[in-house]
């Protein structure tokens, strides 16, 4: 089951900066209020438990994400955010899929498709790359264990893969059904991953060099830092170094 993967390469997220926290407290507080809107339990909510893992894992405190998931659950008059997903095509053919929470779907789709035309991208319609991604769960470990360490207890819960990175990292693949299984067992077992969440994974990549690599970072950053973005996918294998 080991090998190498491209897809490592597709994500991109930013590191949080100080100067930056309150902007991603901000999305993160949205991410948990529209997670919150099918049920204020996690243990019991899937989206809303990686909401908060999130949360917890940038240092936002407990009473703050408490009283994001009460908004979210009616419980103090929650605001009006929605999820919405944008799909369509950046330079060289490659595939987007922006996840946003916003409550103004008007401002969100005239910024996202701004940033997508100003880089020679355009948005697409409801269905046009989506097909192209799936969604699953991924934990992230830094080369701290090995892949022998992860096996039987992964494997076990309902893992589907452990891919060992170029970079030396270990990435284990879930089906979102069973992610929080193979969470717990990992807990369990004392392995403490570096990150773990629920994905996009795209099925199929499409190769770029290094100049078109470098527009689709740069793109990618645009779109990461628009305020109603939670988080940006794209099937691009980068070649850049």
């Amino acid at each position: 089951m080991a090998g190498h993967s491209k897809w490592a390469n597709i994500r991109f997220r930013k590191a949080a900066q100080d100067s930056r926290r309150g902007k991603l407290f901000s999305k993160l507080i949205r991410e948990i209020t529209v997670a919150a809107r099918t049920g204020p339990d996690p243990d019991g909510n899937p989206a809303l438990r990686a909401a908060v893992d999130k949360a917890l894992t940038a240092n936002m405190s407990r009473d703050v994400i408490n009283r994001a998931i009460q908004r979210g659950s009616g419980e103090s008059g929650g605001e009006g955010y929605q999820d919405v997903v944008y799909e369509g095509y950046g330079p060289g053919g490659v595939a987007f899929l922006i996840e946003c929470s916003t409550d103004n779907r008007n401002r969100t789709v005239s910024e996202v498709r701004h940033a997508l035309t100003k880089y020679g991208g355009n948005l697409g319609t409801e269905g046009s790359v989506s097909y192209l991604f799936n969604r699953v769960g991924l934990i992230q470990f830094a080369g701290n264990v090995s892949e022998e360490d992860l096996f039987d207890v992964t494997i076990a819960a309902g893992a589907e893969d452990i891919d060992t990175l170029d970079d030396g990292r270990i990435m284990v693949t879930t089906p979102i059904d069973l992610f929080y299984e193979v969470v717990t067992a990992l807990k369990e077992a004392g392995l403490e991953y570096d990150e773990a969440g629920i994905e996009q994974r795209p099925t199929v990549s499409v190769d770029i060099d290094d100049e078109m690599s470098e527009r689709i970072v740069n793109l990618v950053g645009v779109i990461e830092d628009l305020d109603d973005v939670r988080d940006v996918y794209t099937n691009a294998s980068l070649q850049m170094e």
